[in-house]
């Protein structure tokens, strides 16, 4: 089968979510199809990139537009009333090219990953397949209650505007995928019970269990320019390691994760170490005792918790970030919601290295059970079949 992959975003590094997604499903899908890739990029794609997914798909096309075209076409969306990311990620240049691309591949089925790339085939007749990946709406409107003045004005406006496209979306598309129960609960569709929960996994060869020493009690990973990340880590700097350093003075944090924004850099300390970018992010996790991701904003499913679960790290966090995980309290991993009941937490874990292992252990064999990324390609190419009238 000739499968199409649209993308907001060359799936290469993979230093951000969708970008993890999109790659290892492009992966699972190539061993038994075509892929053909079009991405959009607002930044240049280099050798080196193309090089790491052409073993995969059979031809490779990009577009890369200036960021002042993405701005001017934000600017104009809001004058139309439209989303102001979906402007951004849209195009003239990208149009055409992605038509010119599509019409050379004939696919038998086209794959967008998020409603940004929904203007570049919303006319075409092929079959096509949504992966929201997550409710960006949901994630925008969490967002928007954590702030105030014009910020909140504007991503009031873009909340709007993107629950307004995720319906058209299901009107527009022939199937849906999207990474959790929660997200699909969240799409304003009377029909968002159709939307197949297709969830992130986990490379256990790339992610495994290390024997490092313990440099550090806890660490954070992720992408450090992500505002729920940002929120992530002031949060618990400010808020959960004072109540933390009550008990245990000496602890130590590590915030690891690319290009830090100021905000992130000035939480260094004493005990707060931030890294910034680092090559390989395993042994941030395997130097740590413990994995805290104190996530309050944001949707879709944690990478890092999968990841730290694969290499056997404790992990520490919030209902809102497990409500895609599905893991148990005091089973798996432990949750709490207020900076007092995530302290608590941590300095329980610090405290007992025999709760630590069983912990780890545990969640270790629950990730293996549910987000292996082979399962999950076929669960996907299923679906993509199904939109293409094909049998599987």
């Amino acid at each position: 089968m000739k499968i199409l992959i649209v993308l907001p975003r060359f799936p290469y590094p993979l230093e951000k979510g969708d970008k993890l997604r999109a790659y290892h499903q492009i992966v699972q899908l190539s061993k038994r199809n075509e892929v053909y890739l079009f991405a959009v990029s607002h930044t240049r794609v280099t050798p080196e990139q193309r090089q790491a997914l052409e073993p995969y798909c059979k031809e490779i096309c990009t577009v890369t537009p200036p960021r002042w075209v993405g701005y001017k076409n934000a600017i104009r969306n809001f004058l139309c009333t439209k989303s102001l990311q979906m402007g951004y990620w849209d195009s003239h240049r990208a149009r055409r090219a992605c038509k010119a691309f599509m019409q050379k591949v004939a696919p038998d089925v086209v794959y967008n990953q998020m409603v940004r790339t929904m203007p570049l085939v919303a006319r075409c007749h092929y079959p096509k397949v949504m992966d929201f990946q997550d409710a960006l709406s949901m994630n925008t409107e969490r967002r928007m209650e954590k702030t105030g003045g014009l910020l909140r004005y504007m991503l009031h406006f873009e909340f709007k505007m993107l629950r307004s496209t995720e319906y058209n979306a299901m009107r527009i598309f022939d199937r849906h995928t999207i990474i959790s129960a929660t997200d699909r609960d969240a799409i304003p569709h009377r029909n968002s019970t159709s939307i197949r929960v297709v969830p992130n996994g986990v490379d256990f060869e790339y992610f495994h269990p290390m024997s490092l020493g313990k440099t550090t009690d806890l660490v954070f990973c992720g992408n450090m320019q992500y505002q729920p990340n940002i929120d992530a880590a002031q949060f618990l700097v400010h808020e959960v390691m004072p109540l933390v350093w009550q008990r245990c003075p000496q602890a130590t944090l590590t915030l690891a994760g690319a290009t830090p924004k100021k905000a992130v850099r000035e939480l260094s300390s004493d005990l707060v170490t931030v890294t910034g970018s680092v090559d390989d992010i395993r042994p941030c996790y395997a130097s740590a005792r413990i994995f805290i991701a104190p996530m309050r904003l944001g949707s879709g499913l944690q990478n890092k918790l999968l990841e730290a679960m694969a290499m056997d790290i404790p992990c520490v966090t919030t209902p809102l970030a497990n409500d895609a995980l599905g893991a148990i309290h005091g089973e798996h991993l432990l949750l709490g919601t207020t900076a007092r009941e995530l302290a608590d937490c941590i300095v329980a874990l610090l405290a007992d290295e025999k709760r630590r292992s069983l912990l780890a252990n545990n969640a270790h064999r629950y990730v293996q059970q549910h987000f292996s990324w082979e399962t999950i390609g076929l669960q996907l190419e299923s679906i993509l079949h199904e939109a293409a009238g094909r049998q599987v």
